[in-house]
């Protein structure tokens, strides 16, 4: 029986027809996009969804979708897709990571414009039979500095065209070295500098805990007078009440929002302002994009039902089904590790070494090390998937190298990645016990072995009495249960560390108290994805 495909939302016919063409029952139902409930009547008759924004794919739906195996979400975004319950029922769920870089940074650039010379104001008084020549006085971008916010695919887009008009553009971000930077035709800089210099500023970046409200009211105050704020990235990148005041003091010149933190926004502060041009999320809203995205969601979703090659997914590797069934606990392990060393490296990374020792270095190491690379670079975009990973890791000039060993311990077989910055090299290694579960084993060259959970603390310290016992007050003072409680040292009275699985997420005031003790060099919450 040939699979069968429900889409939900608006795609082109093109890509409808890519589904008919390869041999696939599609029933293309675009109004089920704002009907969760016909939507979950129907879904169990599915082998794969392809939708866009409008559907909503909550856990009740995929309680419901018995033959799902695949959702191809046409476009970067997936909030609208749970994803760890769709991990959990086995559903595959990809992206289409590279289909709207362009039209996603022509917008930012025609937002730019617009602010710059006032243009929605100036059309509407225009068409309201004003000649009001006088009132709108705008600026030339020529000779202007743009500071980029996230210089990823988007921004050295953004870059590239600012360059054109003859912008100079500086540049924060803090996962890229001068030189990638460089080459992308910006100045490196910090964020402080940034505020400073900038006529400027667009945001680039993903909405992560990184970059949740990077222009604070703090960081919008100490921006350049007359400053044009650009955002086209994420809701909740900026302080949208704060912005609102320093937009009527006049600290502020302009601002250009195609998203806001609540969506559909209906009511904002940044509505009615004058020189503030809002549009209702068109980042991506072109004819060219929405066709690209569409084609490269078909063919992924095709390509995954008729021969079980995986693309571009979010929470599946890119592996044969017959390798999936021994490697995955691996891959989880590869993702673990990675997402350690990610979350505890706040410098670009230049270089990562993987070693695969004993029964894992017989397997599919590319697939491994695409999980060990994903890991790293998600911490600080959560966009990334086994398959984009490498790339972005090229692209930021990332040096990747693996090597092979024979067993050489008491494992049967075990993974060590170290990662290398201008600063110092960290490393961290784990195995896979019998019961299929991942442990960490060795940190910094300190023999551990600690079971993972999602919400851990990591903590560095001399070798010194009283530790564990301020570890468990301050945990106990705050609520805190400890699930698993793991130490190591280098030698009596050196270097220690202790991994803390605990119930609940790290709250920043435990942390800060921790290090008021004076008792740890470094006191790191951690997260991971254990579903």
């Amino acid at each position: 029986m040939a699979p069968k495909v429900l889409v939900s939302d608006k795609l082109s016919e093109t890509a409808v027809q890519i589904f008919r063409d390869r041999g696939i029952d599609v029933d293309f139902m675009p109004e089920l996009g704002k009907d969760k409930e016909k939507l979950r009547e129907i879904i169990g008759q599915y082998d794969g969804l392809a939708i866009r924004s409008a559907t909503k794919v909550t856990e009740k739906i995929l309680e419901a979708a018995d033959n799902l195996k695949v959702i191809g979400r046409a476009g970067i975004g997936t909030d609208n897709i749970d994803k760890p319950a769709a991990s959990k029922k086995g559903v595959i769920v990809m992206n289409t990571p590279f289909g709207n870089m362009v039209t996603t940074a022509e917008h930012a650039i025609a937002m730019m414009f617009a602010v710059a010379r006032q243009l929605p104001e100036a059309s509407a008084s225009t068409h309201a039979g004003k000649w009001e020549k006088s009132k709108f006085m705008g600026v030339e971008l020529t000779n202007k500095t743009l500071g980029i916010i996230g210089i990823g695919n988007i921004g050295a887009v953004v870059a590239d065209r600012a360059r054109g008009l003859k912008m100079k553009v500086i540049a924060y971000d803090p996962t890229l070295s001068e030189e990638k930077i460089a080459q992308k035709g910006a100045e490196k800089v910090d964020l402080d500098e940034l505020l400073a210099r900038a006529d400027f500023i667009t945001l680039h970046t993903p909405l992560i805990n990184a970059t949740r409200n990077i222009l604070s009211a703090e960081a919008l105050a100490r921006t350049k007078k007359g400053v044009r704020i650009i955002n086209c990235a994420r809701g909740g990148l900026v302080d949208e009440a704060a912005l609102a005041e320093l937009l009527k003091s006049g600290h502020v010149a302009g601002a250009a929002f195609d998203v806001f933190a609540e969506e559909p926004a209906t009511e904002n502060p940044l509505f009615g302002l004058p020189n503030v041009v809002c549009t209702p999320h068109l980042g991506a809203a072109t004819t060219e994009a929405q066709e690209n995205v569409a084609l490269q969601v078909a063919e992924q979703m095709a390509d995954y039902l008729l021969t079980g090659a995986v693309s571009n997914a979010l929470n599946m590797p890119s592996v044969t089904a017959e390798e999936a069934k021994v490697m995955g606990p691996w891959i989880k392990l590869a993702d673990h590790l990675g997402n350690f060393i990610g979350q505890m490296t706040d410098e670009p990374v230049k270089a990562i070494n993987i070693l695969y020792d004993g029964v894992v270095s017989e397997m599919n190491l590319e697939a491994l090390t695409c999980a060990a690379v994903a890991g790293i670079m998600k911490s600080v975009n959560p966009e990334v998937n086994m398959v984009s990973a490498p790339v972005v890791a090229k692209e930021r000039g990332i040096k990747i190298s693996t090597t092979r060993q024979d067993k050489s311990g008491a494992f049967e077989g075990y993974i060590k990645l170290t990662v290398v910055t201008d600063k110092r090299e960290r490393s961290i290694g784990g195995t896979v016990f019998s019961d299929g579960k991942p442990r960490f084993i060795q940190i910094k060259g300190i023999n551990i072995d600690a079971e993972i959970g999602q919400h851990m603390l990591y903590t560095t310290n001399n070798d010194e009495p009283g530790i564990i016992g301020t570890l468990g007050q301050m945990m106990g003072e705050n609520g805190v249960n400890i699930a698993n409680f793991t130490l190591g040292r280098a030698a009596q009275g050196g270097e220690a560390i202790a991994l803390l699985y605990v119930d609940a997420p790290i709250e920043a005031s435990v942390v800060k108290k921790l290090e008021a003790t004076g008792k740890f060099q470094q006191v790191r919450p951690l997260s991971f994805d254990v579903v």
